[in-house]
């Protein structure tokens, strides 16, 4: 999957309906989800109505159940043998059982799990570092209602940026921020996206299709930054490896410009 994927859309998977409609939405990827937007009496329906839309061609991440719940492995036998994207593993807390839902997995399918308690939070980077993971993903909102955190800014400053060093440390993609609730606040969304890019994370997690192209242009480089990048790039070619530059009344060294080179190639 390309590090280009920057707005997963969660649609619930007991709602065919809403699928076609969430595939031509804008969003990167789609996640059709079986846990937390599938009541628990709906959770075969939702399972047989995802395999029937993967069968016919639908594309799509699909966010399996927990470990440990009753739905986990019929989950995992629809991920072995449809043609997922992706594979979601929510409240992912021991490197063990997230090895075993790797292995589930084909060979080749990205593995996401979501980090959404405490626990997750505090053995984030042995999670990070199981094979086959390809993306940390957020989950804020179970974050909270674990720990008793009740703030969304800066009570959350913290975990999102131990999600972000671990990523790095991982070598894993940047990652995947929580879901924004307002879905009708513009502004707001706004916000979050911008919070979430200066913290180091490369995507955000949707609830509706109306925040698609605020999260997708969100993550984008902006046409001034682009215009600093490709200055940055140009100086540093023409000065003949000499090191630290002046460009602007600025020092421009190393690292960056490999940060204003991997803004140019983000933004191919």
């Amino acid at each position: 999957m390309s590090v280009s994927v920057r707005s997963y859309l969660f649609v619930p998977g007991d709602r065919p309906e809403r699928f076609d409609k969430a595939a031509a939405s804008g969003a990167d990827l789609v996640i059709l989800d079986l846990e937390d937007g599938v009541l628990p009496e709906r959770k075969d329906i939702a399972r047989e109505a995802v395999r029937e839309w993967l069968s016919r061609g639908g594309k799509a991440c699909v966010r399996v159940n927990g470990v440990g719940t009753e739905w986990y492995e019929e989950d995992c036998r629809l991920a072995e043998t449809a043609p997922v994207l992706a594979a979601m593993l929510p409240k992912a807390e021991a490197e063990t059982e997230l090895a075993d839902f790797v292995k589930r997995v084909p060979a080749g399918v990205p593995v996401i799990p979501v980090i959404e308690s405490a626990l997750g939070v505090w053995k984030v980077l042995e999670l990070a570092q199981v094979p086959g993971v390809t993306r940390l993903a957020f989950g804020s909102v179970d974050f909270q209602l674990d720990t008793g955190i009740e703030g969304e800014g800066e009570a959350l400053l913290y975990a999102r940026s131990r999600i972000v060093l671990a990523s790095a440390v991982a070598r894993l993609e940047a990652p995947v921020d929580g879901v924004t609730l307002a879905i009708d606040d513009a502004e707001r969304l706004a916000g979050d996206v911008s919070l979430a890019r200066e913290l180091g994370f490369g995507a955000k997690l949707c609830i509706h299709p109306r925040q698609v192209a605020a999260v997708n242009e969100g993550f984008c480089p902006t046409d001034e930054e682009l215009v600093w990048a490709r200055s940055v790039v140009e100086a540093s070619a023409s000065s003949d490896g000499l090191g630290a530059i002046r460009l602007n009344g600025k020092l421009i060294d190393r690292p960056v410009v490999e940060r204003a080179k991997r803004m140019l190639e983000g933004a191919r």
